[in-house]
Formats: C-alpha cells, sequence, structure tokens
C-alpha cells in the first residue's frame, strides 16, 4: 500500500557530497518511521539511518553518524538523505524504508520494515 521511490543517486569524487530522495505514496497514515539501508556488492543490507514520521528524532549508524543527514518533509511524503565526506566505502546501492514501528531498534534490524524503495547506487570514487 505503500510505495516508495529514490532518487538523487550517482558518481562522486571522495570527499564530495550527494542528496538522496524519496519519495513516498499511498498509505503512507500508518508509517511512524522513515529510514535509509544501503548495500554494497556482496555484502548486507545495513541500517544507514532512521527519522520519524514527524521529524522529531533521528538515529544513525556509526559509519555515517557525522558525515550524513536525515530528514523529512512530511507534506511532500519525502525521505532525504544529505550525505557528506564521501568515502569509497560508502559505495552501495541506498534503499528507502518504511516503517510502522518507531522503534528505530527493530527498524535497524529490518524486522520493523514494511515496504522497501528499488533502491538508487551512489558510487564514491577514489
Amino acid at each position: 500500500q505503500v510505495q516508495l521511490v529514490e532518487s538523487g543517486g550517482g558518481l562522486v569524487q571522495a570527499g564530495g557530497s550527494l542528496r538522496l530522495s524519496c519519495a513516498a505514496s499511498g498509505r503512507t497514515f500508518s508509517t511512524k518511521a522513515m529510514a535509509w539501508f544501503r548495500q554494497a556488492p556482496g555484502k548486507e543490507r545495513d541500517f544507514v539511518a532512521a527519522i520519524n514520521w514527524n521529524g522529531g528524532s533521528t538515529s544513525y549508524a556509526d559509519s555515517v553518524k557525522d558525515r550524513f543527514t536525515i530528514s523529512i518533509d512530511n507534506a511532500k511524503k519525502t525521505l532525504y538523505l544529505q550525505m557528506n565526506s564521501l568515502d569509497p566505502e560508502d559505495t552501495a546501492v541506498y534503499y528507502c524504508a518504511a516503517s510502522y514501528s518507531s522503534d528505530y531498534s527493530s527498524v535497524a534490524k529490518r524486522r520493523g520494515i514494511n515496504y522497501w524503495g528499488k533502491g538508487t547506487l551512489v558510487t564514491v570514487s577514489s
């Protein structure tokens, strides 16, 4: 009932910045939190950041803390991820996710994720 479409991925040099967007549509009224995950080739899909639907709180993986900023425009039903100081280790497909749960622990472990986007590729060159 919820569709998520990511955009903004691309190629960037190390140290550069990108801003990802995720447009949500459909029945979003049950969504309490949204999040970003990423998956590098041959690796697991890892939690990046999460935010309450009302934008009141955020959570970040240690690997991106102080470099990435998650935000949400509730009126536009759009999630954002501002990525600064990018490193080749950040290269991955980034996925947008929506959750009916406001428990970040459940969200980070993916057990609370109800909908996934199809992903957008971010490539950071050295």
